[in-house]
C-alpha cells in the first residue's frame, strides 16, 4: 500500500470512527465528560491520564474534543484477512499507533513516535503508569511523559477515567453496559522544572502530573511502580538500566 493511499484509508477511518462509534458509544456507555475546555483545541499537548481497562484509549480518542493519538501493540496493525481489515481500520481510524512492545530502544522509539506527533502540533495521550492497575489504586509514574513535556515544550492535561474498569475489566473479552466519567483537568506547564536530560527535572515534573491525575480521580496512591511479574533476563535488564527516560513504555 502506497503511502497516500494509506493516509487516505487512515483518514476515512477517523471520520468514519467519529461519525458512527463515537455517537454509539456515548448511547450505550453515557460517558460524562468534564473539562473538556481544558483541552487546547490546538497546537501541541499531552493527555496523561490513569489507566483502568483496555478501553481507557478509545474512551479517550473518541471523547476528547479534538483528534489524540495513543501507542497501541503492532499486533492490531498485523492481522490477515477480514479480522485483520477490520482491526487495522478500528484502532487507525481512532488513532493508534502500532509500537513493539519492550524497554530499552523500543521503548525510546515508542516516545519518539509520540514526539513526532507533538511536534507536528496534534495531541497524544499516554499512560505514565505503564500499564493498567488491577486493584484500582493509582501507581508511580514513569518520567516518559515528562521526557515528552520537556523536550516538546507541550503543555500535559492530567485526565482521570472511572468506571471502564466495570465496563471491561481486566481478563474480560467483551466490554459491558457501565456508566464512564472522563475529566480533563487544567493544563500544566512542566517546563519550570528543569531540562529533558536532567533525571531530577523529570523525576519532579511525572510527581506533578501524577498529584494532579490522583486528585481528579480520587484513586489510593500505591507509591510503588506498577511492575507485571518479571522473566530473570528483563529483571537484570532493570538492574543495568539507569534512570531512563522512557521507563519501560508499554502499549496495550
Amino acid at each position: 500500500m502506497s503511502g497516500s493511499t494509506k493516509r487516505t484509508t487512515t483518514s476515512f477511518a477517523t471520520v468514519l470512527s467519529r461519525a458512527v462509534v463515537t455517537p454509539l458509544a456515548r448511547m450505550l456507555w453515557r460517558p460524562r465528560i468534564i473539562g473538556r475546555k481544558n483541552v487546547p483545541k490546538r497546537g501541541p499537548v499531552i493527555l496523561a491520564s490513569n489507566h483502568r481497562s483496555f478501553i481507557d484509549s478509545p474512551a479517550i480518542t473518541l471523547m476528547a474534543p479534538r483528534k489524540v493519538s495513543f501507542l497501541a501493540k503492532q499486533e492490531y496493525f498485523t492481522g490477515t484477512g477480514l479480522r485483520g481489515a477490520v482491526s487495522r481500520a478500528f484502532f487507525g481510524g481512532i488513532g493508534a499507533i502500532g509500537v513493539e512492545r519492550g524497554a530499552g530502544s523500543a521503548a525510546q522509539h515508542a516516545l519518539d513516535l509520540g514526539l513526532e506527533r507533538l511536534e507536528a502540533g496534534e495531541a497524544f495521550a499516554i499512560y505514565p503508569e505503564g500499564t493498567r492497575s488491577l486493584d484500582g489504586r493509582l501507581y508511580k509514574g514513569r518520567t516518559g511523559v515528562a521526557w515528552l513535556a520537556l523536550t516538546s515544550g507541550a503543555p500535559v492535561v492530567p485526565v482521570a477515567l472511572t468506571g471502564t474498569e466495570d465496563v471491561q475489566p481486566v481478563g474480560s473479552r467483551f466490554p459491558k453496559l457501565a456508566r464512564v466519567t472522563i475529566e480533563f483537568g487544567k493544563p500544566l506547564d512542566l517546563s519550570g522544572f528543569g531540562e529533558a536530560s536532567s533525571g531530577r527535572a523529570r523525576r519532579h515534573a511525572t510527581d506533578a502530573v501524577m498529584a494532579a491525575i490522583q486528585e481528579l480521580s480520587g484513586q489510593e496512591p500505591a507509591n510503588a511502580y506498577n511492575n507485571p511479574p518479571a522473566t530473570i533476563v528483563e529483571r537484570v535488564r532493570q538492574v543495568l538500566r539507569r534512570d531512563d527516560p522512557t521507563e519501560a513504555v508499554q502499549p496495550d
